[in-house]
């Protein structure tokens, strides 16, 4: 066998790592405390960031049942949004476009306002990262 050197052992632990990423963060419908009639949201942490413009990060999920929706309202800070499971109508700055699974996009306060509404027959989850000052 092979010797291996730190190379090679920080390889490792980075390909274990992200294999089991997936897992950690998987998407839950269900816990979390309900923000509206039909929509959930499920916090998974907070940590100090290496972003000079942002003191911290957060990551949580908004779960939307069939037919709920989330009202227009100002971004309270920036923030990156993730389509992990179903599609959602998502309506920003008085424009709406669909996201379906896999779908990303950005909100940033001061310059949006955006609203959600679950127009499909499956639980939609929005998996959004916190950008906060």
């Amino acid at each position: 066998m092979e010797r291996m050197d730190r190379r090679s052992i920080i390889g490792l632990g980075v390909v274990a790592t992200a294999a089991a990423l997936p897992f950690a963060v998987a998407a839950q419908t269900s816990g979390g405390k309900e923000l509206a009639p039909g929509v959930r949201q499920i916090d998974f942490g907070e940590r100090d960031s290496l972003i000079p413009a942002y003191k911290k990060v957060r990551l949580r999920d908004i779960v939307i049942s069939p037919g709920a929706k989330t009202p227009e309202s100002d971004m309270m800070n920036d923030m990156l949004c993730h389509m992990t499971e179903g599609e959602l109508a998502v309506v920003q700055n008085k424009k709406e476009f669909i996201v379906k699974k896999g779908d990303v996009w950005t909100c940033s306060k001061g310059l949006n306002t955006e609203g959600t509404q679950n127009k499909g027959s499956a639980v939609a989850v929005m998996r959004v990262i916190d950008l906060l000052t």
